[in-house]
């Protein structure tokens, strides 16, 4: 822990290698009752495997809209997406759908756990819905839950665990297809700044073993100053 917050600042940085995600042009308007909103403006730039890059801006400066792009949970009005030398745009939702599952893991601000069901079997969901046979589903989920630190806490439901615990559960199910890119939307903005250090550590240390592309989006600078790089994104534009 530093003296200007809980969030040490990075001090190596790798050498980034062949772009895993290649953005150019993107834009993308809603119409609203017949009027056209424009959201996002030519934003361009690259994410290379094993890259940690934090996207920051103002509320309503188009951050939600631009990671929804690039999870494949949208579609630009134009421009060109290229996932993992795959050009996206052009692309039907079934395919879109088995990329995004194999590709991309999500961790979301409010965790969404289901509240039935044990951390080991909601690690487990996405390998369900990618069709892994049970023993290895749930072997596999134990091995991530344990990489976590919550090799303890495989029978327990989110009801039992504090809000660092859940967000470590929703990081070991992000990353249970071995995803080559995790999107993480305000990852730390639910929880306290212990838990949010944690939390960073485990994102990164897991991005480095990995050698996954991370996208954060965040209003803290202190998370962002840990990335490797940062996209500022100004009325929709990046630079």
């Amino acid at each position: 822990m530093t003296a200007e917050g809980p969030y040490p600042v990075a001090v190596t940085m790798r050498k980034p290698g062949p772009p895993l995600l290649r953005v150019r042009g993107i834009t993308r308007h809603f119409m609203v009752s017949g009027t056209r909103i424009d959201v996002l403006h030519d934003c361009t730039f690259d994410v290379s495997r094993g890259e940690v890059v934090a996207i920051v801006g103002q509320s309503g400066s188009g951050k939600s809209t631009l990671l929804n792009v690039l999870g494949l949970l949208d579609k630009p009005s134009s421009g060109s997406y290229v996932f993992d030398g795959v050009e996206t745009t052009p692309l039907r939702e079934g395919r879109r759908s088995r990329l995004r599952g194999e590709g991309i893991g999500f961790v979301f601000q409010q965790f969404h756990l289901l509240e039935r069901r044990t951390a080991l079997a909601n690690v487990g969901v996405p390998m369900v819905l990618g069709g892994v046979p049970v023993l290895r589903r749930r072997a596999r989920a134990k091995e991530l839950l344990e990489s976590v630190g919550l090799g303890h806490r495989l029978s327990s439901q989110p009801h039992q665990l504090s809000g660092g615990e859940q967000q470590r559960v929703a990081l070991a199910r992000a990353l249970s297809r071995e995803p080559a890119l995790i999107l993480a939307d305000e990852p730390t903005g639910a929880l306290d700044a212990a838990s949010s250090t944690m939390i960073m550590d485990q994102l990164f240390d897991q991005s480095r073993v990995r050698d996954a592309a991370v996208v954060v989006v965040t209003h803290d600078p202190k998370v962002a100053e840990r990335a490797d790089r940062v996209v500022e994104l100004v009325e929709g534009r990046t630079r």
